[in-house]
């Protein structure tokens, strides 16, 4: 299909905003760009959240618990969420509308965690941090309201690829018990280019550029970008891990490491529902004042993620 029309005249409008010849951005240039986007979310969940903080492996790191407004006084599933930004820019803050989206739609107590971001945190700061927020949650998860055996695992961009690494390291330690794992957008691959990556390498939200700022600020020189911690597409032990809910979107440059991934996981015997969005591009499900679909499939995931958890 065509790029959506709505789509394309956000990116229009986005060239235009733009001033002089493309460079790598700042790392203040990408997270001050990223909290811009943000602000294109829904924001009329209805939901009641609490701010607290849990042990990290160098420090205590915040947390922002959301509960469904309808189900403040239950025992509910739990949905360990982790933003997106390249691992270098987001927060709680600047995903607070999707992750209250998230939460509204799964039917979910959603726990968005401020992992450490590069270039002041490097690899695999995220990654620690993002497996000692899903055992925390675990171990915890009675004083938070959750029932650990309902416990899901997701995120957007970059916070996909945390997920998929969460997963992947409960798999081979054999714990916490996730049920599920949804990963919006995920970024999966950096060993190699992809034709998507090549064919929306500009003017489709997140260039090449910002990708290669991203990746030189996160990862030291001396890690390969195979590792399965970076890329975890490249993991070759697949077999048991949780069910997967996976979204691309036609137009992203991360598109075809999505879909890669979503079949080597049914090829691995992973239950998968994944879904290509047509004429969407980068994040879309964040773009609620712009594009219908960002509400349509934030709705599709809680349908997705209740099913899954039943």
């Amino acid at each position: 299909m065509p790029l959506d029309p709505l789509a394309k005249r956000l990116l229009a409008m986005m060239a235009m905003a733009s001033t002089g010849e493309r460079a790598r951005p700042t790392t203040d240039e990408r997270r001050q760009s990223l909290v811009k986007l943000m602000q294109f979310a829904r924001s009329d969940a209805m939901v009641t959240t609490i701010d607290g903080v849990f042990p990290g492996p160098a420090g205590d790191l915040s947390y922002r618990l959301y509960t469904p407004a309808q189900d403040e006084d239950e025992q509910l599933p739990g949905f360990v969420f982790f933003h997106g930004g390249g691992m270098v820019a987001g927060s709680i803050d600047s995903h607070d509308r999707i992750a209250a989206a998230l939460a509204e739609a799964t039917g979910c107590r959603l726990i968005s965690v401020g992992y450490r971001l590069a270039p002041e945190h490097q690899f695999p700061a995220a990654v620690e941090d993002a497996i000692a927020a899903t055992e925390f949650v675990s171990r915890h998860a009675a004083s938070l309201g959750i029932n650990a055996a309902k416990l899901v695992v997701g995120g957007d961009s970059a916070g996909a690829t945390l997920a998929a690494v969460v997963c992947q390291h409960a798999l081979r330690s054999g714990a916490p018990t996730i049920l599920a794992q949804c990963l919006i957008c995920p970024v999966l691959d950096f060993e190699e280019t992809s034709p998507s990556r090549e064919a929306f390498a500009e003017n489709y939200l997140i260039d090449r550029l910002t990708l290669e700022a991203d990746l030189a600020d996160y990862l030291p020189e001396a890690i390969d970008p195979a590792d399965p911690r970076v890329s975890p597409l490249r993991s070759t032990r697949l077999t048991g891990l949780p069910a997967a809910i996976i979204h691309t979107a036609e137009f992203d440059p991360m598109r075809d490491e999505g879909n890669a991934y979503a079949s080597k996981l049914l090829a691995a015997g992973v239950n998968v529902e994944h879904i290509c969005h047509d004429g969407m591009i980068h994040n879309f499900h964040a773009m609620g004042a712009f594009l219908p679909q960002a509400r349509l499939v934030l709705l599709q995931i809680g349908e997705q993620i209740r099913r899954t958890l039943e």
